[in-house]
């Protein structure tokens, strides 16, 4: 079973922050709390953990994982943005936007979508995944928590944990924080794409 953390949503522990940082030092895989649910992170050059959660996820080559950044200006280090991609990602608040983007040349070839060779990129609203961010000193790589076969609508922190605790090596709890997935705006393109309608409004028709 792997460890878990009660550590507070607007006021995260910097030493409970520091112990998870840790084990993400470790190539190890978490699970977090953000603004539209739980998350699962790892470093960016964990080739491992990111397996991990593709079989945990039975994701194929088309899924597009995310980096969660701190600010708008950490994103052009790692993915490329024309000026109306600038515009709409500064338009949107911090929140549960994951863009996918053209991914910078020197990105890792695991963290690309196989076809478009582009990467998500998301600035959260949650305390806690921001400071986990901040004390990283770089992007967390991450993947929505949602397990295939499982209606998870209404599940509670403990239900969730109780079905991660073997797949991962801690459980950073701050209590319930939404079931609502995110919205995916592909901004691959010139023109936006609504990938998928989650929590969040859709600032185009």
């Amino acid at each position: 079973m792997s460890q878990r953390l009660e550590v507070h949503p607007d006021n995260p522990q910097r030493r409970l922050i520091a112990q998870a940082v840790a084990v993400l030092d470790r190539g190890g895989l978490i699970a977090y709390p953000t603004d539209s649910g739980y998350a699962l992170g790892w470093r960016l050059a964990s080739t491992a953990a990111q397996d991990r959660v593709v079989r945990l996820r039975r994701l194929d080559n088309r899924h597009n994982f995310t980096l969660v950044c701190r600010h708008l200006s950490e994103i052009g280090a790692y993915a490329r943005m024309h000026d109306a991609a600038f515009r709409l990602i500064r338009s949107l608040p911090p929140g549960p936007y994951p863009f996918p983007l053209p991914a910078a040349a020197h990105l890792p070839r695991h963290l690309k979508q196989a076809k478009k060779r582009s990467v998500g990129v998301r600035i959260p609203d949650h305390r806690v995944a921001l400071a986990l961010v901040e004390e990283l000193g770089e992007p967390l790589s991450s993947s929505s928590l949602i397990l295939p076969d499982e209606d998870m609508a209404g599940w509670e922190v403990d239900d969730l944990y109780q079905r991660v605790a073997r797949d991962v090596d801690l459980f950073l709890d701050s209590g319930h924080c939404g079931d609502t997935p995110t919205t995916v705006i592909d901004l691959t393109d010139d023109a936006p794409v609504l990938v998928r309608q989650g929590k969040g409004e859709v600032p185009f028709a």
